[in-house]
């Protein structure tokens, strides 16, 4: 099952995509958000078509404890807005300090600044979609 991560940030979104078995994830791209909120929505309705995605996982960055603060609730609508929109089922994943572990591995790769900031969000989606493949994947062999 091919799906697509997406991490919602306020100013861009990063887009990653798994394979056909759903088994690994892959940065794509970073939608830039503009003022109009359905125009990106209808933007990421365009790469769900394009990839043939059979649903979309949208991180949620719940508190540290785990509860809904402010950001995750804006998430939360966001991603009911989502799911009006878009032909495939949404679905949520937890995606607490999956940017610092993206910053961390981009920094570990040598990148500047700048080029760190143009790639973080889809490395971030990543992170978070290959998280939820591997939840749905169970315990490998013994």
């Amino acid at each position: 099952m091919r799906a697509i991560g997406l991490d919602l940030g306020s100013k861009r979104i990063g887009v990653s995509v798994s394979d056909g078995d759903g088994r690994l994830a892959t940065p794509v791209d970073v939608v830039h958000r503009t003022r109009n909120r359905k125009r990106d929505h209808r933007a990421l309705a365009t790469l769900v078509d394009e990839w043939e995605a059979e649903i979309v996982v949208v991180g949620v960055p719940y508190s540290l404890d785990g509860s809904i603060g402010p950001m995750a609730r804006t998430m939360l609508a966001e991603v009911d807005e989502l799911g009006a929109v878009l032909p495939v089922p949404v679905e949520t994943h937890d995606e607490r300090l999956t940017t610092v572990t993206a910053e961390r591995y981009l920094r570990e790769q040598d990148l500047d600044g700048r080029a760190r900031r143009a790639v973080v969000d889809k490395v971030a989606a990543t992170v978070m979609l290959q998280s939820w493949l591997d939840s749905r994947a169970g315990p490998g062999p013994a």
